[in-house]
């Protein structure tokens, strides 16, 4: 039984990797992770407003955008020093990783950004620092009404362009699914140099405490729920762009990533689940997918990668259209409810 899966260039033992999170800061999850079969170490995100705080040597030198974000980060917190690594801690944990994990593990940095302003020369120190590839993780939520949508695209066009020119690493890019044209501006990435394209981020929205009038933050674990959205997603992206695709958010089991590399995904990542339930339940996920592929009669994943993606539709904005109609005007209600 086949589960190899290959992304940004590496080939991969199996389709399930640990996303972004907590449990790279920690060395001994990472061996425990590394103990559960993970094939690639994706370390939690360095934010650019720490990378420019840090070589600004103060919030205040670092202009007003960067004080209002590290103010409000700060201000949600009780330990103002536990925000995560310094930028330099940062590069030394990059190092650490590459010394106690097996060198077939590719070590995956993240950058947390949203415009090209002063941390583009660590693109390069992370490459020095022994990474293998680089996640961008592009989070905004742009709430400019000077700022037009062109405006925003190009702005990002031109991080990857930068990023790209600075090092050679493999770049995946994380993106927010709000575009108005995600399948045009997904080609243009690739066009620019994107190797993979990460979907989606999550939004983490704060509640609104309405007793003491202030923001409440809240952080939802993901659930098969999520799921749905990168999906189709994925399905129309499939082989119609270059960069290799990944399913994130909704992982819940070894079903969900079937389903996402059905769509067209290279591979997906699982964080909450692992968070809910530990790094060794990685090697439950593998052995559950090996038991499906066997039970369903494929040797390989290549039997049903892109199975379910709409690249054979000439038009798939039609097919969701007529998808939607056909829902809403079919749905009755359940039984027994009101």
């Amino acid at each position: 039984m086949a589960l190899q899966a290959t992304y940004l260039g590496f080939q991969l033992a199996h389709p399930f990797v640990p996303g972004a999170s907590p449990m790279a800061r920690n060395l001994d999850t990472v061996r425990r992770l590394e103990d559960a079969g993970t094939p690639m170490i994706v370390l939690h995100s360095l934010f650019a407003e720490q990378i420019m705080a840090h070589e600004s040597g103060s919030v205040e030198a670092g202009g007003e955008a960067l004080a209002d974000s590290l103010i409000v980060a700060h201000r949600m917190r009780s330990d103002l020093g536990e925000l995560s690594l310094n930028p330099d801690a940062y590069l030394e944990h990059i190092g650490k990783l590459r010394r106690c994990l097996d060198e077939s593990t590719p070590v995956v940095a993240s950058l947390n950004v949203t415009r090209d302003e002063g941390w583009m020369p660590y693109v390069r120190l992370i490459d020095q620092a022994g990474a293998d590839a680089l996640e961008l993780n592009i989070y905004s939520l742009p709430s400019d009404p000077n700022h037009p949508s062109e405006q925003i695209e190009r702005r990002i066009l031109q991080i990857v362009r930068r990023v790209k020119q600075e090092s050679s690493l493999p770049v995946a890019v994380k993106l927010l699914p709000f575009y108005t044209s995600l399948i045009h501006f997904a080609r243009r990435l690739g066009e620019e140099g994107a190797d993979g394209l990460i979907l989606f981020n999550r939004l983490y929205q704060p509640d609104v405490n309405i007793t003491a009038q202030q923001e409440e933050p809240s952080l939802q674990l993901s659930t098969s729920a999520d799921l749905l959205v990168p999906l189709r997603w994925v399905g129309i992206l499939s082989g119609r762009v270059k960069p290799d695709l990944v399913v994130t958010g909704g992982v819940q089991r070894a079903e969900d990533a079937v389903k996402a590399i059905m769509c067209g995904a290279s591979i997906v990542q699982v964080v909450s689940l692992l968070l809910k339930r530990g790094p060794e339940f990685l090697s439950v996920l593998v052995e559950n997918l090996r038991r499906w592929m066997d039970a369903n009669g494929h040797s390989n994943l290549d039997d049903i990668r892109g199975s379910m993606s709409l690249r054979s539709f000439p038009s798939p904005e039609s097919f969701e259209r007529g998808l939607y109609m056909h829902l809403l005007q079919t749905w009755t209600r359940p039984t027994g409810r009101l």
